[in-house]
């Protein structure tokens, strides 16, 4: 059992890891061992996710996940699979965690009425300044 938060557990039969080669540098190790972590699991599908928590991941990390519903999370920070798995974990755990906070309602403020004064007496000063910059007027020859 996969514990996000008390509300969220995933079982473990939902979440499926392969191993694959890491790339990068590594020497001739790298050519032999399957390092790299791949986490597969499908949100739209998991029963274990509250109705409200899917939504909201699905819209913030949509671009994430595959044409068939799933998410990929891969690691390859580390040298051997059972760290890679570990960290995959913890980068869905950051996901779901981020996915599950209710956002904020903004409430929009209005300015203050000294704000106002301060921006209509800066447009007279700057209107004033412009209007004394001008030149007389031009005389028509009619």
């Amino acid at each position: 059992m996969f514990n996000v938060t008390p509300q969220i557990q995933i079982p473990d039969d939902e979440l499926s890891f392969t191993y694959v080669r890491s790339s990068g540098p590594g020497g001739q190790n790298v050519n032999k061992v399957s390092s790299k972590a791949v986490l597969r699991w499908s949100p739209t599908a998991s029963p274990s996710l509250p109705y409200e928590v899917r939504g909201r991941f699905l819209s913030k990390y949509a671009s994430r996940l595959t044409t068939a519903g799933e998410l990929i999370v891969t690691s390859q920070r580390f040298r051997d699979q059972p760290r890679n798995a570990a960290d995959c974990l913890d980068k869905l755990r950051e996901m779901l965690v981020a996915a599950a906070r209710k956002p904020i309602a903004r409430r929009p403020s209005k300015p203050t009425r000294g704000s106002q004064k301060r921006r209509l007496e800066a447009k007279r000063v700057n209107s004033r300044k412009k209007r004394n910059r001008r030149g007389p007027p031009a005389e028509s020859n009619d």
